[in-house]
């Protein structure tokens, strides 16, 4: 996995596969279990929110093994002014039982001025509170605004929608960032589960002796700087989702998921939130 680890500017490596903590909860304890197996296997990203109701989870789950976890946290966009940043980065941290978030990112676009939004995140960083902060669900055009601003430049990294069927950041988001050095992270990156069984995905799963989640994961993981953060909340998914780093997808391999989930030509609007 080593040669893998995708590095953000300030030199800290993880995973380029993670786990995601979106819709969890309702069985507690396994997904307490998922999260730590797949700390051990080098998954140390954790994806969670505010808006989630999973940073206690998350909390309980890295509570013996806090040094090994990336924890990435968000701020919703409607408590996202100066004052209500710096609550909410409070509450989160209370919520996952820790003094400091790894990455703390902007949910979405809401009613605060960037500027406001950013100067709290750099005085978080300032004290500690936050080691790294980013943007979610911002395209090009945004992303622009938010390095004009002062420390913008310091935006650490993006999270996206993206999957084979949701390409649309590949047109100039993706490479943006690469320009950049920014990680972007994708969010949903087995759409939701519902290509598992388009017959494309499971030939090509044949071929590797893989299953359909193993090859969207390493397609999507295929890009440098692309971290991938499925939902996990099994320690049987947890195992099925690690297996896909060993994946080396072909160039028929991309031939025919270019065939059945074409690239984008133009300019397409961000999907998200």
């Amino acid at each position: 996995m080593e040669g893998r680890m995708i590095a953000f500017r300030s030199g800290v490596q993880v995973c380029p596969l993670g786990q995601g903590t979106y819709q969890m909860g309702k069985r507690r304890g396994e997904e307490i279990r998922a999260l730590r197996r797949g700390i051990d296997l080098g998954m140390t990203l954790i994806d969670t929110a505010e808006m989630y109701d999973t940073e206690d989870l998350v909390g309980e789950a890295v509570r013996d093994c806090r040094d090994k976890a990336f924890i990435v946290s968000k701020v919703l966009p409607g408590n996202a002014s100066y004052e209500g940043t710096k609550r909410a980065c409070e509450r989160s941290l209370r919520r996952l039982g820790t003094d400091y978030i790894d990455l703390y990112l902007l949910h979405w676009i809401g009613p605060h001025p960037f500027a406001e939004t950013v100067r709290a995140m750099v005085e978080l960083q300032q004290e500690g509170k936050i080691l790294h902060w980013g943007m979610s669900n911002l395209d090009v055009a945004d992303m622009e605004r938010i390095l004009a601003l002062p420390h913008g430049e310091d935006c650490a990294a993006n999270q996206v929608l993206y999957n084979m069927r949701d390409r649309g950041v590949e047109y100039d988001l993706i490479p943006w960032s690469r320009q950049r050095q920014m990680p972007l992270m994708a969010y949903t990156p087995l759409g939701e589960g519902r290509l598992r069984d388009h017959e494309t995905l499971v030939r090509i799963a044949r071929r590797h002796d893989a299953t359909p989640t193993q090859v969207m994961l390493a397609w999507v993981m295929r890009k440098p700087g692309l971290i991938a953060i499925p939902k996990a909340g099994s320690t049987a998914h947890v195992e099925e989702n690690f297996r896909s780093l060993d994946i080396s997808l072909t160039d028929e391999d991309f031939r025919d998921i270019d065939a059945a989930f074409p690239a984008p030509s133009h300019k397409i609007p961000l999907a998200g939130w």
